[in-house]
């Protein structure tokens, strides 16, 4: 396969909501990814390495969700806008049920329609993002530092917050940490990301009542078959929060991957893609043996 780069896969498509950025890589049957939120996050920051194997197999399309990447910024907080923006997306392409694989807030979305509109969902694939913490305290290690860094900007806290994301800190790369850094340090970013995490939003998580019941009544309503992955590492969402939709999506799966944070694209990328297309293609009869 020719290599996939940033512009080479590059797309936008228009929204009544306004103008969405993603990236395309190969044929067949189409398979929706959908980015964490963060400093700097984007669908290329989180999937990049992960497009040339799943586009051997599938149509793969990275949306931004509306405030991240170079889709359009919203009025206000980027989570409310996150899902009209994907059912947005999904109507512009004219693709009406699809596999959704969703990093972290991509999960908690893909889990939202998947919950709400269970006819645009086929199977569903979380990469932390989902559930409840039942036992580690809230708000976490991980969305702390993320706090900290979007209300004092600094090279040194982002390196702090990413140190979190991780189990291996070696994959915190130079080459990755300035990527990640240019594009969290761009005003319009900032004041985007700040509209989803601030000390408010901080202080508002150690309410762990607030939402609960909504939240458990959404796992309920998911009817997709669903995979849950997760670090065993993971300070941003941890694994106990897996304890609680494992017990309540009707077809869920768990697959908890060792020596792994919250990236587990990136930190476990060969276990995570053999994992995930396994589990994606189980629709993919074999020919039959003679």
């Amino acid at each position: 396969m020719t290599e996939l780069t940033h512009d080479g896969t590059a797309k936008t498509v228009e929204t009544p909501r306004g103008t969405l950025h993603y990236h395309e890589a190969g044929e067949g049957p189409p398979l929706l990814l959908l980015h964490g939120s963060g400093p700097g996050v984007s669908a290329w920051a989180n999937y990049s390495g992960n497009l040339p194997v799943f586009a051997e197999h599938f149509r793969v399309l990275a949306l931004d969700f509306p405030g991240f990447g170079k889709s359009y910024s919203p009025d206000a907080n980027p989570m409310p806008a996150a899902l009209p923006a994907v059912v947005d997306f999904l109507d512009a392409l004219g693709l009406e049920s699809v596999p959704v694989l969703g990093n972290s807030m991509g999960g908690n979305i893909a889990a939202r329609m998947a919950g709400t509109q269970p006819e645009r969902v086929s199977r569903l694939v979380t990469i932390g993002g989902i559930g409840l913490p039942i036992f580690s305290p809230s708000p976490s290690e991980g969305m702390t530092l993320l706090v900290q860094f979007v209300e004092d900007p600094t090279r040194e806290k982002l390196m702090a917050w990413m140190r979190s994301m991780v189990y291996d800190t070696a994959i915190l790369t130079e080459e990755f940490v300035e990527m990640r850094w240019q594009a969290a340090s761009d005003p319009g970013a900032l004041a985007d990301v700040k509209k989803l995490f601030n000390f408010g939003s901080l202080a508002a998580m150690r309410n762990r009542s607030a939402g609960a019941a909504d939240a458990v009544g959404l796992l309920t309503k998911i009817q997709a078959p669903t995979l849950i992955t997760f670090g065993r590492d993971d300070r941003v969402t941890p694994l106990d929060s897996a304890l609680v939709p494992m017990r309540l999506i009707p077809r869920v799966e768990l697959h908890v991957f060792h020596d792994c944070g919250h990236w587990a694209m990136i930190e476990r990328k060969d276990e995570f893609e053999s994992t995930v297309l396994a589990y994606l293609l189980r629709d993919v009869k074999a020919p039959e043996i003679l």
